[in-house]
């Protein structure tokens, strides 16, 4: 699969749930509650020393896109692509970062809070960048100044979206989708409580129907 080929998958799912996973075991059931709920993506981050092992786990489930969040260095980029992952995504730009999931083929979100980081990503040969964190900068108005000047390029609003201003997010044209955490909660996710999962996720992709 293509770098371009896992940002389309992506922008139809529209919606990148963060998970954050203690017990890599949990995975799959996780990966499929989200699916049963219409999502079949997520971002595993790499803030548990369980991350790696659940990124491959969810990498063997056929159809279901998985990547890897808080990816910081070249070392983690190619751990995570050797576990699997098929999109990385950080929290700020990074040269060498970007590079390297280049040199592997696939898909890199880099975080920008600036117009001279997306200046930086277009450089990079990239069209669509994290926006984060999205509430402390300013939200859907930032990102729609900023889209003014960058037509060709397509965000991905992390922090701070929720339930109540998803649907205006992903009613702007500059937006591929959303990232958030709400579908599948750290609590939710060590209590093994699967169908709350999979019911929020159901309601998550109302809201992209919604907006649509």
């Amino acid at each position: 699969m293509t770098a371009g080929t896992t940002l389309e998958q992506l922008g139809a799912i529209r919606i990148v749930p963060v998970v954050v996973i203690d017990d890599a075991d949990r995975a799959p059931d996780v990966a499929s509650a989200l699916a049963t709920g219409g999502i079949g993506c997520a971002e595993i981050t790499l803030r548990t020393p369980q991350s790696l092992k659940a990124i491959r786990r969810v990498a063997s489930i056929p159809g279901f896109v998985v990547g890897a969040g808080t990816v910081l260095t070249v070392e983690q980029v190619d751990r995570c692509v050797d576990a699997g992952a098929q999109y990385l995504v950080s929290p700020g730009f990074d040269d060498d970062v970007v590079a390297r999931a280049q040199l592997h083929g696939v898909a890199m979100l880099p975080g920008v809070a600036t117009a001279t980081e997306i200046q930086r990503s277009i450089r990079a040969g990239l069209d669509v960048v994290k926006f984060f964190p999205a509430d402390r900068l300013g939200g859907l108005g930032t990102i729609a100044a900023l889209a003014a000047p960058f037509a060709g390029v397509r965000f991905v609003p992390s922090g701070g979206v929720n339930p109540s201003n998803a649907t205006s997010y992903l009613r702007h044209p500059a937006i591929l989708g959303i990232s958030g955490s709400w579908m599948a909660t750290r609590d939710a996710i060590a209590a093994g409580d699967y169908d709350a999962i999979a019911r929020l996720s159901r309601s998550a992709a109302t809201l992209v129907a919604d907006a649509s």
